[in-house]
């Protein structure tokens, strides 16, 4: 067998595999979960597929698109009444699996002729909320408050800060310019009916965040930006019976993650290095959260690698899988030739092809199920997340300090030099400084620390805005080129909800570069002592804090107020360290 293909109930060819070094242990996996019943097993929920504990309360996800098939007039009103009532923006409020699939949305569609703007915020960078205040006006704004719990910090200070501001301009009126999407009887249902919201919609328990775009997590978003929500579930039906079919090759979804997690528990390539197609860029971001967040704990994980510079294949280890997912109107370009050449090097590629964009239905459902399966090969439970709320167990002690002191608790950089100050704890201060007095020296030596296997991680705590994230990307090619390792990159604190669980749980093969910077302009959360600047600070030191409890290689380089100064001179730093 030189490739593998599967085929969904669309026409053509939708996904299919060249295995390459894995072709032999590919069939043996497929074989053994053909002949168990496995597919069978999963559409009956049964938990033992994984750890045999509560993983059937978390597959509502299964049934979802038929449900919200059933009830998709809901939608359809939503629509006529967002048109009617003339906004200009619908602003989404969310964090994690409440934004992600949204911005893809956002970022995939664009604007609707005659309809409303789709914007996402999941940054507490103050510079970043004040870059979205200044972009809309809160008279023609509806805002999409978007929290599973109901008492995720972000969403919460997020929607105080805007009701505010809206009720600056619209007066007693505020509420109707606010809905929510929340479970059944959560915190956040109890203040939307406190503050007279226009609607509450409701997820489903049963189905955790990152598996929740097809839920009204993603639907109702979807539907206030005049998009077809009937289309996209109806494109997304197609693929739910595909992954029905016993037969591996007949089952996109089954076929993919069995390639994925044979990958990375038979070969050790465990960096799913996730490459697409112009249109439809964004879709990595949604990836990277639903696998690292289900794979990554207990030591095991699949580390998924979005957005890297694409290199000469020499590059490449032999630690990754590659998944190469194009829309069919984008053509081929340098993505395609990049691929073409992986294939030829023999590395194990996957191709997803989508022939309209209404596919990235079929997509999430495709990779929801390839996750799961991917999770039952690893032995884990696919559907916690439990080093996540260890990050914000941290924030909260942090945030209270705040509140009781009017400060965070002092700290000490390990060095200070050119305005910039490095921190680290004791485990990692004595394997980086070891005589070494300078920024180029540290740095260096933290450079020296990656192995062949490992991954190189940068995780931003700075805004996220296009001059920032290009610097970020010179530095991930560097390091890619020099060290021939995957790197990363992930924007705190919307990395916490998503990539930050396999960097803490998963393997210890990452290498961390966390990046802070003080504030030019900070910015008030109305009703509390504390600042979004204060709670962003709090969030990258309790993710620090974590990381070093988790014995990871760290180290934190704070910039000053200057952000594109501080980083053009962090670049500067890791081209020398690697040229040395």
């Amino acid at each position: 067998m030189s490739s593998a293909r599967t085929q969904s109930a669309t026409s053509g060819d939708m996904f299919s595999l060249k295995p390459g070094p894995i072709e032999s242990a590919y069939e043996q996996a497929r074989k053994s979960w053909e002949s168990a019943g496995n597919t069978e097993k999963l559409w009956k929920k049964d938990a033992a597929l994984w750890t045999n504990t509560d993983e059937s309360k978390w597959l509502g996800w299964l049934d979802i698109v038929h449900e919200e098939l059933a009830n998709v007039s809901r939608f359809k009103a939503l629509a006529a009444e967002v048109k009617e009532d003339g906004f200009e923006h619908i602003l989404l409020l969310g964090m994690g699996g409440s934004s992600l699939c949204p911005e893809v949305f956002s970022l995939t569609f664009g604007r609707q002729p005659g309809w409303p703007e789709l914007l996402v915020l999941d940054s507490t960078d103050p510079a970043q909320i004040r870059r979205f205040r200044e972009r809309i006006d809160p008279a023609r704004t509806l805002f999409c408050v978007s929290s599973k719990s109901g008492t995720t910090l972000e969403p919460n200070i997020y929607m105080q800060y805007f009701y505010d501001e809206t009720k600056k301009v619209v007066g007693g009126n505020a509420g109707n310019h606010f809905i929510a999407v929340t479970d059944p009887g959560s915190k956040l249902e109890g203040v939307a009916k406190e503050l007279k919201f226009r609607r509450v919609y409701h997820g489903v328990p049963s189905i955790g965040g990152r598996y929740s775009a097809l839920s009204d997590f993603g639907l109702v978003p979807h539907s206030a930006a005049g998009l077809d929500t009937e289309k996209l579930l109806k494109h997304a039906e197609r693929m739910v019976e595909a992954c029905k079919q016993p037969k591996v090759e007949d089952n996109p979804g089954v076929a993919l993650g069995i390639a994925l997690g044979v990958a990375a528990t038979k070969f050790g390539r465990d960096k799913l290095t996730v490459i697409c197609s112009r249109s439809i860029s964004d879709l990595g971001a949604w990836l990277e959260q639903l696998v690292a967040e289900s794979t990554g704990k207990q030591g095991h994980g699949i580390i998924p690698v979005d957005r890297e510079p694409l290199v000469a294949t020499d590059k490449y280890g032999k630690d990754r899988i590659f998944a190469y997912i194009r829309y069919a109107g984008d053509g081929g370009g340098e993505e395609e030739a990049t691929v073409n050449a992986l294939e030829q090097a023999g590395q194990p590629v996957v191709r997803v092809v989508l022939s309209d964009l209404y596919d990235l239905g079929q997509a999430f459902f495709q990779w929801e199920i390839a996750t799961a399966v991917a999770g039952s090969l690893l032995g884990i439970n696919a559907f916690n997340q439990p080093d996540v709320e260890a990050s914000k167990i941290v924030t909260r002690e942090l945030t209270s300090e705040f509140e009781k002191t009017g400060s965070l608790p002092a700290e000490k950089p390990i060095l200070e030099q050119e305005g910039i100050k490095l921190f680290t704890d004791k485990e990692n201060a004595e394997a980086l400084l070891k005589g070494n007095g300078t920024l180029g020296a540290v740095i260096r030596a933290h450079l020296d620390r990656i192995k062949t296997g490992d991954y190189f991680g940068l995780l931003a705590y700075i805004p996220m805005f296009p001059e920032h994230e290009k610097a970020l990307e010179e530095i991930r090619k560097q390091v890619l080129e020099s060290k021939q390792v995957a790197t990363v990159l992930g924007f705190g604190p919307r990395f916490l909800h998503s990539t930050g669980q396999d960097y803490k749980g998963g393997p210890n093969s990452g290498v961390f570069l966390q990046i802070t910077c003080d504030e030019a302009h900070d910015l008030p959360v109305p009703g509390q002592k504390y600042t979004f600047g204060v709670v962003k600070a709090a969030q990258a030191r309790g993710d620090f804090q974590v990381l070093a409890e988790r014995h990871r290689r760290a180290l934190r380089v704070h910039l000053g107020t200057d952000v594109s100064k501080g980083l053009k001179q962090l670049r500067d730093l890791v081209f020398a360290a690697l040229a040395h």
